[in-house]
């Protein structure tokens, strides 16, 4: 039985993945996933009747959360995590039907998805075969679906960070059933489902601005922050991934411990929030994009913690020395359960922190950040000056993902050849592409301005939205912004689809267009919101430069 996966960026042959997952994910886990996904839609079908009652759990809610981002690219890779959840989902789905029937509501004659039900790994496995991407024929509702689904995913990876905060929205649950229930509609046609994901990109704005809330009503509003980039001389323990509050729970426990807390990849943000200051052995930030933990991984020395994705297969160099929380898994590793209350213990990843070498140095200085929305506002005055003068002249964002691809390096080579009256909106991985590039500033204002992490591409939309406010123009895109976009896996989907509900167009998104648009979805998208894809510097400056 293969596997058909093509929801990233580097899907091989920029087709899909049919043997093994680029990302290391193996056929029989991936699908798992896709029994999981399915088994989702049953739950959000059931679930959704007993929304009309008046019942809403908000276990299932979670539920239905964390599996869906558990599926997300370099999240989990065991598939005895995902055969545990399917028959969790399955246990799930089961109780709700019994609820349905004691109200009278009967659910026999319902979805396959509903009523379908196995005991045994095997008949999991022949029953995953039916139901993956390729279950649906028609080639333009497939993709429709898999841009729908890949943007819920990216959905549900926002509100469970939100939700570990205690900020939920039962609107955002409500609209993620809907969407997976419309999934397996097959009354639904092609313009049904163009609408439907310019609505999933009006929920991508809403949840990310409800993690914005839960995020700076916890931490405070990111302030602008230079983050050593070297090492101290005490042990470390490395965290990665984007989960705000595992981190400040490893930082409350290790106080007094001797050992210090570096960051790694999406987590460096964090350094910009004020809550986070307070903490002396919160030491910096160790190395660069997801991709490069093979390296450094090794040179750190210490434990790693992973929080969320962006986890690649370890090597045996250091695998005994990474840890997993929350959703993220792979076979070997030590994974930390949470408590009552959200609580999690990391006296064993401190303990064995203790028992090891510091981190070696691979490089030294600082990198600034801490341009979220806030921030931003208190330059406005400064920016619009700038552009009104001509010191600005345009403002390029170049958020999103980073990948290992060397085509990649066209990021790099784009920022550098910028003109110098330009500024260099970002925020998520992708930065690590340039900024620690020494691009200057114009006028005391960086040519980088980090909002954050994926989810603060939310900020960068309320800073356009704000500066065209400032300049009294009708529309978003009458602004000297330039968008040339890196995505790699599904949260930078539903950045793309908020981006597009908002109204802003001409996107440029690489460094390969996604596997999962069919040639006529593709049309669409270029011919409503005129999304292309990159070529290359020269030419893609000169485009963007006139945009």
């Amino acid at each position: 039985m293969s596997m058909f996966c093509y929801q990233c960026q580097e899907t091989s042959r920029g087709t899909g993945c049919t043997l093994r997952g680029v990302c290391g994910k193996t056929q029989d886990t991936a699908n798992m996933q896709d029994l999981l996904i399915y088994t989702l839609k049953g739950i959000a079908m059931v679930n959704s009747e007993e929304r009309k009652l008046g019942i809403n759990d908000e276990q299932t809610d979670r539920f239905m959360m964390d599996g869906l981002f558990s599926t997300i690219t370099n999240v989990n890779f065991d598939k005895a995590y995902f055969v545990a959840k399917v028959k969790e989902a399955l246990s799930l789905r089961d109780k709700i039907k019994k609820q349905l029937a004691s109200a009278g509501i009967e659910t026999g004659g319902m979805h396959d998805a509903v009523t379908w039900y196995a005991d045994t790994e095997e008949e999991f496995d022949s029953k995953a075969a039916s139901v993956g991407i390729l279950s649906t024929g028609d080639a333009d509702v497939r993709s429709l679906r898999s841009l729908i689904l890949f943007g819920l995913k990216g959905i549900a990876a926002y509100a469970t960070h939100a939700a570990n905060l205690d900020y939920t929205d039962e609107g955002i649950s409500e609209f993620m059933e809907k969407a997976l229930i419309a999934t397996l509609d097959d009354g639904m046609n092609v313009d049904d489902y163009v609408a439907l994901t310019l609505e999933t990109g009006k929920y991508g704005v809403d949840v990310m601005a409800l993690l914005d809330k839960a995020n700076t009503s916890t931490y405070g509003d990111p302030e602008i922050t230079k983050v050593d980039i070297g090492v101290r001389d005490n042990p470390g323990i490395l965290i990665s991934g984007h989960d705000l509050k595992d981190l400040q729970q490893l930082l409350e426990q290790t106080q007094g411990t001797g050992v210090d807390v570096y960051t790694h990849g999406e987590m460096l943000p964090a350094h910009y929030y004020p809550e986070f200051k307070k903490y002396p052995n919160f030491a910096g930030n160790y190395g660069n994009s997801w991709w490069m933990q093979d390296k450094e991984f090794a040179s750190f020395n210490g434990p790693v913690l992973m929080t969320t994705n962006c986890l690649i297969p370890p090597k045996d160099s250091y695998k005994g020395r990474v840890y997993t929380t929350g959703v993220v898994g792979y076979e070997g590793l030590k994974h930390i359960e949470e408590g009552p209350g959200g609580k999690k213990d990391f006296s064993e990843i401190i303990e064995h922190a203790k028992r090891c070498d510091p981190p070696a140095e691979i490089e030294k200085g600082e990198i600034v950040g801490g341009f979220a929305h806030e921030q931003v506002s208190g330059l406005a005055d400064s920016i619009v000056e700038a552009v009104k003068s001509g010191a600005i002249k345009r403002f390029f964002v170049m958020a999103g993902c980073d990948g290992r691809f060397k085509s990649r390096e066209y990021y790099t080579e784009f920022a550098k050849a910028l003109p110098k009256d330009t500024v260099i909106l970002t925020a998520g991985c992708a930065k690590y592409r340039y900024n620690k590039l020494d691009l200057g500033d114009i006028n005391g204002i960086p040519r980088v301005l980090d909002a954050g992490q994926c989810n603060d591409s939310y900020s960068l939309a309320l800073i356009a939205l704000k500066l065209k406010e400032a300049f009294g123009l009708d529309d978003i895109n009458e602004l000297p912004i330039s968008y040339n976009i890196a995505w790699y896996e599904q949260k930078a989907v539903i950045v793309l689809l908020a981006l597009l509900y908002l109204g802003v167009k001409d996107i440029h998104l690489g460094p390969t267009l996604p596997a999962f648009l069919s040639p006529n979805v593709a049309k669409v998208l270029v011919e409503n919101f005129g999304i292309a894809g990159i070529t290359d510097v020269d030419n893609d400056m000169d485009i963007l430069m006139k945009a």
